[in-house]
């Protein structure tokens, strides 16, 4: 810390001891205008200065620390942006702050902190009450939140989608496997669009220009990749009327939220259209929902036919109702789906026993797990990694894990089920919605204790897990 300014902090210090400028210069060893110049933010807070201003106001220097300043202001934009979403503060507003008011930073901080465990408390208690869907936080729902519950309120299902996507599929020609080159006549015939590949790197994977009606594709793409991205464009181009009223008869609270279904929708239309629903549910009972062979059947990736066969719940032919998630590495949901109401919790993460976190010590491999909630409700889990980058020598890459579940009275229609101890009530592994709302007491995994629950602390036990409640 050579030259910062810190007057305000210094003048706070100085009036909680009752000193004038006058003394606490004598103190420090200043003349009392080098003082006040100090206070008034004229001259900079030297190292020197800085280390008699501890020993004079007995304050560790750790209270003048940019590092400590950095925090708060990271504190504060995490706060703000929680509470108010569509709030935009300048960062140099928050340095301001930090720098000149730390007390009233840090104020802001723990109010927002009170706020978060008052809400997590009520979600909490709304998530013991069954109600898995219903939010009772006082804090706006982010967009994403939105249209992730938009698609929750559906089970995952767009029947109107799914109908035109098979009426399309039909009506274009498109062949299973080649789909790609079906779509592009489509697009160039019907809509006149000039497809090309995009020249830059890295690039959008899709980017469409209205004005001149090119549509750029990033090289790296597979064909899979390249179908979807084309289905995707000519959701927008076609069924555009359609999929925004679906939009407009749920109330989404901003623009951005109803942009965001908008894509949301033309993806769904997109999956729907290179893998037809008639197709892939007769596909998926014969091959007893084998994900590698149906993905090479229909030339897409494994995370877009898990998230397809989530999406089987036509009233007359339903698939097995799955549920889909994916994680990153630090536990962060970027997507969930449901066909039923598996209970996600909102509140603290998800159970670290989950088989979709064990898939990244082992990537590349499907891994397996019979798992039962604290209601008794057994479930086959399936869980794999997944790579998506641009390619090239040092180029950015994105992983996560992706599970497909489903209740354990579904599993022996999967292929995934076989030799597993399915009638063993002792081969589930116990897990829970997440450790907030976990009702398991005696998990050794345990990260924080239940919420709602009074705690037993005795100094003279230790067990095994770090929590005991009464």
């Amino acid at each position: 810390m050579s030259k910062s300014f810190m007057g305000v902090r210094l003048r706070r210090l100085r009036e909680e001891r009752g000193m004038s400028q006058s003394a606490a210069a004598r103190a420090i060893g200043l003349s009392a205008s080098y003082y006040n110049q100090l206070e008034n933010d004229e001259r900079p807070l030297t190292v020197p200065v800085l280390v008699k201003v501890s020993a004079v106001f007995g304050v560790d220097v750790q209270v003048f620390s940019e590092e400590e300043e950095a925090r708060l202001i990271a504190d504060m934009r995490e706060a703000l942006s929680s509470a108010v979403p569509e709030a935009s503060i300048a960062s140099a507003e928050l340095r301001q702050l930090a720098s000149s008011m730390p007390a009233l930073g840090r104020a802001l901080v723990t109010m927002h902190r009170r706020l978060r465990e008052t809400v997590d408390r009520a979600d909490a208690m709304a998530d013991r009450l069954g109600d898995a869907h219903h939010v009772v936080s006082s804090l706006p729902r982010m967009p994403f939140e939105e249209v992730r519950d938009f698609f929750a309120a559906r089970h995952n299902h767009v029947e109107e989608l799914d109908t035109a996507a098979e009426q399309l599929f039909v009506e274009a020609r498109l062949r299973i496997g080649d789909v790609a080159t079906g779509l592009a006549a489509r697009l160039t015939e019907r809509h006149r669009v000039h497809i090309e590949e995009a020249p830059d790197v890295p690039s959008p994977q899709r980017r469409y220009e209205p004005r001149t009606r090119r549509l750029l594709l990033a090289g790296h793409l597979s064909p899979g990749q390249r179908a979807f991205q084309m289905a995707t464009q000519l959701a927008f181009l076609e069924f555009g009327g359609s999929i925004q009223g679906l939009v407009d008869e749920t109330s989404f609270s901003s623009d951005e939220a109803r942009s965001l279904a908008r894509i949301g929708l033309g993806n769904y239309f997109a999956g729907a259209l290179i893998m037809p629903y008639g197709l892939v549910l007769e596909a998926a009972e014969s091959l007893r929902y084998d994900i590698d062979l149906l993905r090479q059947r229909f030339g897409v990736g494994f995370e877009v036919t898990c998230h397809r066969l989530s999406t089987l719940q036509r009233a007359n032919a339903r698939g097995v109702p799955f549920f889909f998630i994916r994680v990153d590495r630090a536990g962060n949901i970027s997507k969930r789906q449901s066909a039923t109401n598996f209970h996600f919790s909102r509140v603290g993460g998800t159970c670290p026993l989950w088989n979709v976190y064990e898939a990244f010590a082992q990537p590349g491999r499907i891994l397996r797990q019979l798992a039962q909630m604290p209601d008794g409700r057994t479930y086959l889990w399936i869980a794999r990694t997944v790579s998506h980058g641009s390619g090239g020598y040092a180029a950015p890459e994105k992983t996560f894990a992706i599970a497909l579940g489903c209740d354990v009275r579904h599993a022996e229609r999967l292929v995934y089920s076989k030799g597993l101890a399915l009638d063993d009530p002792s081969a589930p592994t116990p897990i829970g919605a997440g450790c907030k709302v976990c009702e398991r007491t005696a998990c050794p995994q345990r990260a924080f204790p239940p919420i709602g629950r009074k705690l037993v602390v005795d100094e003279n036990e230790r067990h095994l897990a770090p929590y005991s409640v009464a």
